[in-house]
């Protein structure tokens, strides 16, 4: 995507000011759909505004497909829905689809009488069914379908028919009698078996599919495993639906990452560095006052052992050890797992596995942490075994408690079908934080009772 440096951004202002329209027409012509959109963040609304309404159709539905979704619903909000229903003639039935989604009912029902192609309103209309995170929610109808029992002479003129209205052609897509997908035809059999009396002799049988209910992130991992670029969705009894583009499942993945990277932050809803302070504040705030209660618990928590660490003062000294490594090894134990579910190296079908390999490595490292804090105790203060021991004990259960947190509460999350992204960062931190706190309090208590300290 293009930098626009301050100069960039003056001549353009200069020449919206100067109202040249004819000069800014030449520099849009010039500008990529994507690098136009950019423009939306450097601009004022009033001044995009201008450069928006100059572009022709074509042009113009592509910069909106190109805007994020709040900045396009801006520009929506000022067109009406004829106006709206031009700019959907222009796109792919996927993208149309992306975008009056964005609309509420009413005004998706009245853009949508202002269509006039009836087939695309109609494939519209049907793509609106599927919920928005499964393959029938990302396909397009474009694609060009051949039948199995077409000669090549007929497939290619029907082909050249077809191709007439589209942009990008992937894949040619063979089909039965009944519209169920039977394979693909790949360009060089149609070079090289320019006679061929039937499709169905030349094409590739069982193409990679999906099903229209196939979640998003499922449909990803078998772009990635196949190498496609484009994917046939089929309906239960395999009859071709339309098809999920390279590019498409992409921006979803990068916004599903957006999404859980903010979760895994402490982020409660979808916001970006350019959104208003309440927006922000009101995404921030709800595991920020989770922290608060957090912290007044753990309070009251220490508030029991008040007589314990007046007795051995030493013992304060290694509470943030006993809860800092809590949760980092929360926090690193469920980044794995989620990681793991995200990209389909970790089935949650191996529960049972995981969770042993976890109890191994959580045994491993608690052991060289309760080692390493043992010796250092053992040199800098030889005379406090009871602490030593409370300290030491308490790390090794710790750890091994929140290497088992860290690991079941993602593939719980999962299994119930929630996003197990919410189980890393602030919630597996303070809980273990917690929990760290809870056991080094019982742990100490034990020891310094065993030595008579308190």
């Amino acid at each position: 995507m293009r930098e626009y440096t301050d100069e960039d951004i003056s001549h353009i202002k200069e020449i919206i000011e100067a109202n040249e329209k004819k000069r800014a027409v030449e520099e849009l012509e010039e500008m990529h759909p994507a690098d136009i959109a950019e423009l939306y963040n450097n601009l004022d609304l009033e001044d995009f505004d201008y450069l928006f309404k100059l572009l022709d159709e074509e042009k113009r539905a592509d910069v909106l497909m190109e805007l994020d979704e709040e900045d396009r619903l801006k520009i929506l909000s000022e067109m009406p829905a004829e106006e709206i229903a031009k700019q959907i003639d222009h796109l792919e039935t996927d993208d149309a689809v992306d975008l009056i989604q964005q609309l509420d009912k009413d005004e998706r029902e009245e853009v949508i009488s202002h269509i006039d192609d009836v087939e695309q309103a109609g494939d519209i209309i049907d793509l609106l069914k599927y919920d928005e995170d499964t393959a029938g929610g990302l396909m397009g109808t474009e694609m060009i379908v051949v039948n199995e029992n077409w000669s090549m002479p007929e497939c290619i003129r029907q082909m050249r028919m077809q191709a007439e209205d589209m942009d990008e052609i992937y894949y040619v897509y063979v089909v039965d009698n009944d519209y169920k997908l039977r394979g693909t035809l790949p360009l060089k059999m149609m070079l090289t078996h320019p006679s061929v009396s039937k499709i169905k002799h030349v094409m590739e049988e069982e193409p990679p599919s999906v099903k229209a209910d196939t979640p998003i992130d499922e449909v990803a991992l078998d772009f990635e495993k196949y190498d496609l670029v484009a994917m046939p969705v089929v309906d239960s009894i395999g009859r071709l639906l339309g098809r999920i583009t390279v590019d498409d499942v992409m921006d979803q993945v990068r916004e599903s990452s957006e999404r859980d990277y903010q979760l895994a932050s402490g982020l409660s809803s979808d916001v970006d560095a350019d959104d208003s302070v309440i927006a922000q504040t009101k995404a921030r705030i709800p595991w920020l006052l989770i922290g608060i209660v957090s912290g007044i618990l753990a309070s009251l928590i220490l508030g029991t052992f008040e007589a314990q660490l007046q007795a051995v003062t030493a013992l304060a000294l290694f509470i943030p050890i006993i809860g800092g490594t809590g949760g980092n090894v929360g926090v690193q134990a469920s980044a794995i797992v989620v990681q793991g579910l995200a990209n389909g190296s970790l089935d949650i079908r191996n529960f049972a596995t995981q969770l042993g390999k976890e109890v191994l490595i959580g045994l491993l490292n608690a052991t060289i942490i309760s080692a390493l804090v043992f010796v250092y105790n053992i040199i800098m203060m030889p005379s406090d075994f009871a602490v030593t021991l409370s300290v030491v004990v308490s790390l090794f259960i710790v750890t091994m408690f929140a290497s088992i947190v860290g690991t079941v509460i993602p593939l719980t999350l999962e299994k119930i079908h929630i996003n197990p992204a919410l189980a890393t960062g602030p919630f597996i931190q303070i809980s273990n934080d917690l929990v760290g706190l809870i056991i080094y309090v019982w742990i100490s208590d034990f020891f310094l009772g065993v030595f008579g300290v308190k």
